[in-house]
Formats: C-alpha cells, structure tokens, sequence
C-alpha cells in the first residue's frame, strides 16, 4: 500500500497494490498496521456506500461536528470522481485550503480525510459509486456542511451541478463557525 503526503498535512493519497489476472484484479484496500505504520490511527466504525446517477453530481462540503467528529476512508467503487478535503479547523495554518484527487473504480485510489476536514466529491461519470469507512457513526445533531463554492476548488465542471437543498443552502465558509480548533502536533 503506497501513502502519499497531500497539500494539506493529515490528509493522504492512499494507492493500494492491485494483483490482477485475467479474471480481474484482487486489492486490500484496509490495513491496520500499514496504516499504524503511516502514523494514521483509525479505527472504524460505520462503511457508507452512495451512487449517483449523473455525471456533475457534487456532494459536500460536509462533516461531522464533535463529539461524533469522522475521519473518512473515501474509495470509488464503480465510475470517477473528483474528491476533495477542506481544512476547518479554527487556527490551522492551513485553515480554509483544500486539496483533492482523482478516484476512480479503475485507478483503485483512496483519500484519507482526517476528523477537522469537510469532504466533498463530484462525479465524473455516470452510476459512480462511492464508499468510505467513517471512525464514528452518524449522528444527525453533529452533521453540518460548507457551501461547495465558497472555497476556491476547482472543481472542474462544464456546467451547474446537481445539488441537494441541503447542499445548496450550506453556510459559505467565509460566514461559518467551525467546531473545530486546529491542535499543533507535540
């Protein structure tokens, strides 16, 4: 399993090691001890799965807040898709900056979003499914999301996205109060 460094420190590009034949190809794509040996400890709780029919789909920025506060193990199980974090911890260096990645069902990469990041992803394809393990479960009074646009990502999108209302009506990040606060590593 290869573990990349992204723009935004906590944040890893994940490429797990694929063994394929012609029947296919065969993956691990969770690893206790290699993810241990990375300095991420992650111990999950919940796997969500979610598809979306059209390309231009765009889910997020969302979050969980604490005390049910997820880090997130995003993979793309069938189609492509651009999937990206948003430092929101209050005080981080890197407060507001966002970093994403290409995931698709073929490249076999995975985004590690560490708890004090929004994540969001648009689809690239059409049916493109995306499943992540999360380190806490859902809990709906902790859920909260960024405006999609009020970050400066470069989504990569021909035309307006397709959106859900709770989606289109998040707070834009210049207006929001993070629950989070930005703890310098020792």
């Amino acid at each position: 399993m290869q573990i990349e460094d992204t723009d935004l420190p906590g944040v890893k590009l994940i490429t797990p090691r694929r063994f394929g034949d012609a029947r296919g190809f065969f993956a691990e794509t969770w690893n206790a001890r290699a993810f241990a040996e990375a300095g991420l400890a992650a111990e999950f709780v919940q796997d969500n799965h979610s598809l979306s029919e059209k390309p231009g789909t765009l889910r997020g920025l969302h979050f969980q807040a604490p005390p049910h506060a997820q880090g997130k193990l995003v993979r793309c199980g069938r189609g492509r898709l651009f999937d990206v974090a948003v430092d929101i911890r209050r005080g981080s260096p890197t407060y507001g900056r966002w970093t994403g990645a290409e995931l698709s069902a073929q490249n076999g990469r995975m985004l590690w979003v560490p708890a004090g990041f929004a994540h969001g992803f648009v689809t690239r394809e059409p049916e493109t499914e995306i499943v992540y393990k999360c380190t806490d479960f859902y809990a709906p009074s902790c859920d909260g999301a960024v405006r999609w646009d009020s970050c400066g990502i470069e989504w990569g999108l021909d035309a307006d996205p397709i959106l859900s209302d709770k989606d289109a009506a998040a707070p834009a990040l210049a207006s929001f109060d993070t629950p989070f606060t930005y703890e310098a590593a020792s």
